[in-house]
């Protein structure tokens, strides 16, 4: 089969599209040809860092986590998918997990589900890891009906996804950006948008809960935007986070009696760990957008697979808007 194949890792890494190996059938699996795969920060970070990072795959490597594409075979212990069944999931890219930039990928059943019926190719590959993560986070958190939720980076790939989510399970829903395309974004996705770099903290929480602080803060920008999430929040209120690698004072945390739920969804692939929890969670989504209440924001610039090295430079300029895509 095709893939585009990484040598190895750095800065000035590059991709080489080259014929490998079609990949084989084994227990509990199934073989997929892939129609689209997404491009996620995490990939960037793989590729930039290579063995720095303990969950990247040996060089030479086929990376890509998300995908969406058709069974082609199915291993005889499998129940619930079939030969022809448009699936999707996020399920290697890392470790010893075959990536998805590639022509063809054998899949773990447990992190697949049916492709949402009213989602393009390119939709259903935006969603997996950005979905799982936003709504691991939120239901960790306990998001219900009539609460005040903030998202921090309410339009990026994860942030424009809890915005949706958050919605979806009742609660009021506000959001930060830092340009006006970025906070038009939040309004068109039925959130009131925030400006962080003209209002502070202080104000903006005055402003929408009258001091009271949010019940949830779902921050996908993290590090030090942890301490304004601490800030913001309510008195034994909740932050989720997807970036919690940093040294921070838990002092606010504290006096507020605040509980941080940290998400790092790529635990259940790295670990063989509970693996079905993701095939679950991706099944509800598909429920979500088929009822109409869970569209991806798809970045408008078009992708091949040999295009792959400019969807990476895409993602990393900071000028997509939602999720960027390639297409087999």
């Amino acid at each position: 089969m095709k893939a585009m194949i990484l040598n190895e890792y750095g800065e000035n890494s590059v991709f080489e599209y080259t014929q490998v190996e079609k990949p084989t059938l084994k227990p509990g699996h199934v073989l997929i040809k892939i129609a689209a795969s997404s491009i996620n920060t995490v990939d960037t970070m793989i590729r930039q860092m290579g063995s720095d990072l303990p969950l990247s795959p040996a060089a030479p490597a086929i990376l890509g986590m998300d995908f969406a594409g058709t069974i082609e075979s199915v291993d005889e212990t499998v129940e619930g998918f079939s030969v022809g069944d448009d699936v999707y999931g996020c399920v290697g890219g890392l470790a010893d997990l075959q990536g998805t930039l590639a022509e063809y990928v054998v899949a773990d059943v447990q992190l697949i589900a049916h492709k949402p019926k009213n989602l393009s190719i390119k939709e259903a590959a935006a969603l997996p890891l950005v979905a799982i993560t936003a709504y691991e986070g939120l239901t960790r958190a306990g998001v219900s009906k009539g609460q005040k939720v903030l998202v921090h980076g309410g339009a990026g790939g994860v942030g424009h996804i809890a915005i949706q989510l958050a919605n979806y399970f009742g609660a009021e829903v506000y959001a930060t950006g830092g340009t006006d395309e970025q906070l038009e974004v939040i309004k068109q996705l039925n959130a009131t948008p925030i400006n962080y770099k003209t209002e502070t903290v202080e104000q903006y929480v005055e402003k929408y809960t009258n001091n009271a602080g949010f019940d949830v803060v779902f921050d996908s920008v993290g590090g030090p935007n942890l301490l304004n999430s601490f800030n913001a929040a309510a008195l034994n209120g909740h932050i989720a986070t997807t970036v919690s690698l940093c040294e921070i004072d838990l002092t606010t945390a504290h006096f507020k009696g605040l509980s941080l739920h940290v998400v790092f969804m790529l635990i259940p692939m790295l670990h063989n760990y509970k693996r079905e929890i993701h095939g679950n969670i991706l099944s509800k989504l598909a429920q979500i957008s088929e009822a109409g209440n869970l569209n991806p924001i798809v970045d408008e610039r078009s992708f091949s697979l040999q295009q792959v090295g400019e969807a990476h430079a895409h993602l990393q300029s900071g000028k997509a808007i939602g999720k960027v895509v390639v297409k087999n």
